[in-house]
């Protein structure tokens, strides 16, 4: 049988369902964990099977760790900083904008991360957030670090981009 050389997930809206509902359904865990470790048919320099699980982090990296290496994977340390650094529309106080608090990770650690990170880019590629960004033009921000513990004039100054990937799921 030959291996599918596949670097996307085959139904991005039901693997974010299983993201979201991870904590309150078994079968919603069984199908996370399939999809993450479903090899993308590429191989690793160290000679290992690259997985989804690799990808997403790889992923995660690039979008929201500035100074990291190329090809470094995501770990708990870089996702436990960045978590903080992600809001909903535009940056606000309310919890609902703070996009860790809206999904309820209120610690980042090693069980989740990588959780946490397939939540983004899932939510980016086909959840309520990709729909956010076709319909209302809201977007994931990254922004400063923890903004309730800056000055008003840091927050005034904040640095805020916009990110967004590529396809994803269309009606």
């Amino acid at each position: 049988m030959e291996k599918k050389n596949t670097t996307d997930i085959e139904d991005p809206l039901k693997f974010y369902e299983a993201i979201v509902n991870f904590e309150k359904s078994e079968e919603a865990q069984d199908y996370y964990y399939k999809v993450m470790d479903t090899e993308t048919g590429k191989v690793k320099p160290d000679g290992h099977n690259e997985t989804i699980r690799d990808l997403i982090l790889k992923t995660y990296v690039i979008l929201f760790c500035e100074d990291a290496p190329a090809g470094k994977l995501a770990d708990t340390d870089d996702v436990a900083d960045t978590a903080d650094r992600l809001y909903l529309g535009s940056i606000g106080f309310g919890p609902d904008r703070w996009y860790r608090m809206k999904y309820h990770f209120p610690v980042i650690d090693d069980d989740n991360y990588d959780r946490f990170a397939a939540l983004v880019l899932a939510d980016m590629k086909a959840g309520p957030l990709h729909d956010a960004a076709l319909n209302d033009g809201d977007t994931l921000v990254v922004g400063e670090a923890n903004p309730l513990q800056m000055t008003m004039e840091e927050r005034k100054n904040l640095k805020a981009v916009s990110v967004s990937i590529p396809g994803g799921h269309e009606e």
